[in-house]
């Protein structure tokens, strides 16, 4: 999603918190996630931040709904942008990919029905995704076995269109591209919100500068970081320490 930010918004500045401590929030309740969500967005208010997003498909599904009711600043989630961008790419059948809760939530079908009533909307929890980017597991047998395994499903349906609802998924584009063949589209739930934030947002020339806050001690957390958005990308990172963590 950074990335996403970045490349739409290279002047503007970026805090990022990344909850190192407690994901992933896949596997967790709604009401931990609602609160986890109510946390990070306080201490980003406290931070100045003007707009706010839940870079994270399963904050968006299960939590910020109710954050958008009670903040004084914009608050957006992955869901409206990237069900967009999946009915603009194209016709047939629709995939969707997440972790267990956003699956479960059931956010995205029912966005989608509501888009475009009639379609046929096929949802799969691939829950290995997220280990397998963590690790840098990109490509390779086993990537690939696992993706295959997952997709077969949205494969027999015929999905023409994928949306990759996990801010990790992008990553396996390439292995999910070669599992489903040129015919399926891939639709990028982090682009889609950056572009409909653009759409929105006044051009503004700040430093461009990306501070990090992370729940749990960096470790290896920044040179994973300058891996995906390059060397000195990162302006300042610490470690911080929210209610409950």
């Amino acid at each position: 999603m950074v990335r996403a930010l970045r490349a739409a918004f290279p002047l503007r500045d970026i805090l990022y918190v990344g909850d190192t401590a407690r994901v992933p929030y896949g596997n967790k309740s709604a009401e931990t996630v609602q609160t986890y969500s109510r946390e990070i967005v306080d201490f980003l208010e406290q931070k100045g931040a003007e707009r706010i997003v839940a870079a994270c498909n399963t904050a968006s599904a299960l939590a910020v709904e109710s954050l958008v009711k009670t903040r004084q600043v914009p608050v957006h989630g992955m869901i409206e942008s990237g069900v967009a961008a999946a009915v603009a790419a194209g016709e047939g059948p629709v995939g969707v990919i997440g972790t267990p809760a956003t699956i479960a939530s059931g956010a995205y079908q029912k966005a989608l029905a509501k888009a475009r009533p009639g379609l046929r909307v096929v949802a799969q929890a691939t829950p290995l995704f997220v280990p397998l980017v963590e690790e840098g597991w990109l490509e390779g047998e086993v990537t690939e076995k696992v993706a295959r395994q997952y997709l077969e499903p949205l494969i027999r349906e015929k999905i023409r269109v994928l949306v990759l609802a996990c801010t990790h998924y992008p990553l396996l584009k390439g292995v999910l591209g070669k599992v489903l063949g040129a015919g399926v589209r891939l639709v990028d739930s982090s682009e889609a919100c950056a572009e409909s934030l653009k759409a929105t947002e006044a051009s503004r020339a700040e430093k461009g500068e990306l501070k990090i806050y992370l729940t749990d001690e960096p470790g290896p957390f920044l040179g994973r970081v300058e891996s995906f958005l390059g060397k000195g990308a990162v302006a300042s990172i610490e470690r911080i320490h929210l209610p409950h963590g």
